[in-house]
């Protein structure tokens, strides 16, 4: 393989960079075979962290792996990627999107290939660790090329399809996973969840070459103590979120959360202080504070949070009141992705005639589809109308994609390029982490509930929660700025 065929090689960026490393205008056209492919390596991360919930089963019975192994199977992949994203994104900014996208996606590849072929559960195990990383390096480099070469309307639209993939994403795992497992493809079972990645992902490293070489303009340098500090915040977070269920909440794993709390505080002032001296902090507090991205974030995380409580929920009602496997789970989600993905692609003409105020708008679709299923459920239980669910799912769907996308766009518009890694970092850690502690909060109150009430008073309580959620993004988006 020739050095032009194979993947251009890790330099160190200089202070005058090379003619083809620096950023390209916010001119340069970002072709559609050049979404596709950076939008290809993001649907491949987003549906890794759904689709092989519903081959643990499968891979219990063939590699032996206890609870709390298959729990590191899931929960792995995320921690690693949540902590991976804010240093992928700088990486990308410091040594060229481009790159870092084409070894992430190499890495992401190789990886999956490792999970399809484990022969034990501790190699899974380690295999799912390398991919989560793997995706940490990749996923911050699509938004991040985004922001850099895009402008006006083709930047409303390729976030709109950033944001359709994110929402996509993750119902198409369940259904995708399930499908795969009960077709039993070439006889391997469980392992074509991982194996179907490889053919993806050598197909889009292949034009790889088509995506625009971006990286900031003058040489960035590094935080190694803002990165430490952010690493063991993110830890202590993330092992009481994901720990936490199966642990049965003991003290000290709560005590994680006042570390946590310190570990945020010395962050904030190294980081202020680096700053103020002219450093390159690994979370720059001036970009941090821009109205749009402070407002955005704030409206992310109830919406994120109210999402994967929701999806969880589902599931748990589903497959547990309704016992349907996963396959037939996953599809009731189909009103969701066809309502999200159709209403994506009016959401920038929606913008332009609204502004910020398409969130809004979104949070009345949104709330009206949660008070019809409150009804459908309190009033047809324990037999509701399965059309007026899937009609409330469709609305659910629609209300996201007016949302979502609109949210991407507040958030980084006010980054400037030569930090569209970072941005796009913070905005994607922000999601996955509310979006997992909101399935966490959403999955043990229904637990707790259905087992002292009732499965349809803990599933309408639970409705009213993500209704609060909602109330919240609704407050925030009243003063969100025009992100056009």
């Amino acid at each position: 393989m020739t050095k032009r065929e194979g993947l251009p090689p890790l330099k160190e960026p200089t202070a005058a960079p090379e003619p083809s490393a620096v950023t390209e205008p916010a001119t340069a056209r970002l072709s559609g075979i050049a979404l596709m492919v950076v939008l290809t390596g993001y649907v491949l991360s987003i549906v890794d962290a759904s689709i092989v919930n519903v081959a643990l089963n499968s891979i219990s019975d063939d590699l032996h792996g206890g609870p709390a192994a298959l729990e590191l199977v899931v929960s792995g992949y995320g921690l690693t990627y949540a902590l991976g994203l804010v240093l992928g994104g700088r990486l990308g900014d410091a040594f060229g999107r481009q790159l870092l996208y084409a070894y992430g996606l190499a890495a992401f590849t190789v990886t999956s290939a490792l999970c399809g072929l484990a022969p034990t559960i501790e190699v899974l195990i380690v295999a799912r660790l390398l991919q989560g990383a793997a995706a940490a390096m990749l996923v911050p480099q699509v938004l991040a090329t985004i922001q850099a070469v895009t402008v006006g309307q083709a930047r409303a639209r390729a976030i709109g399809m950033y944001g359709a993939t994110a929402g996509v994403g993750m119902v198409i795992g369940q259904i995708l996973g399930g499908l795969l497992v009960s077709l039993d493809v070439a006889g391997i079972g469980w392992r074509m969840v991982f194996v179907i990645n490889v053919p993806i992902g050598v197909a889009a490293l292949l034009a790889v070459r088509r995506v625009p070489a971006t990286r900031a303009d003058a040489k960035p340098g590094f935080d190694p103590l803002g990165t430490v500090l952010f690493g063991a915040t993110m830890v202590c977070v993330l092992a009481v979120v994901v720990a936490g269920p199966d642990l049965g909440w003991p003290l000290w794993l709560w005590s994680l959360l006042a570390v946590a709390a310190v570990g945020a505080l010395a962050l904030v002032r190294v980081e202020r202080g680096l700053e103020a001296r002219g450093g390159s902090p690994l979370l720059s507090p001036s970009v941090l504070s821009h109205p749009g991205m402070r407002r955005g974030l704030a409206a992310m995380v109830p919406f994120s949070a109210g999402f994967g409580a929701f999806l969880f929920v589902y599931a748990l009602i589903a497959q547990g009141h309704f016992g349907f496997d996963g396959l037939a789970s996953g599809a009731g989600m189909a009103p969701f992705a066809v309502a999200f993905f159709v209403v994506a692609q009016f959401t920038p003409r929606i913008a332009a005639a609204l502004g910020g105020r398409i969130v809004t708008l979104g949070t009345v679709v949104q709330g009206a589809s949660l008070l019809l299923l409150a009804l459908v459920l309190w009033l047809g239980w324990p037999h509701p109308s399965l059309a007026l669910v899937l009609v409330g799912i469709g609305f659910f769907g629609a209300g996201a994609a007016l949302i979502g996308p609109t949210l991407f766009r507040t958030i980084l518009a006010d980054v400037p390029s030569a930090q569209a890694g970072m941005g796009s970092g913070v905005l994607v850690t922000s999601q996955q982490m509310a979006t997992a502690l909101g399935a966490t909060v959403g999955g043990t109150l229904y637990i707790s509930l259905a087992g002292s009430l009732s499965t349809v008073s803990a599933a309408v309580l639970v409705l009213a929660l993500l209704m609060c959620f909602l109330v919240i993004v609704l407050v925030i988006s009243l003063k969100l700025p025009d992100p056009s």
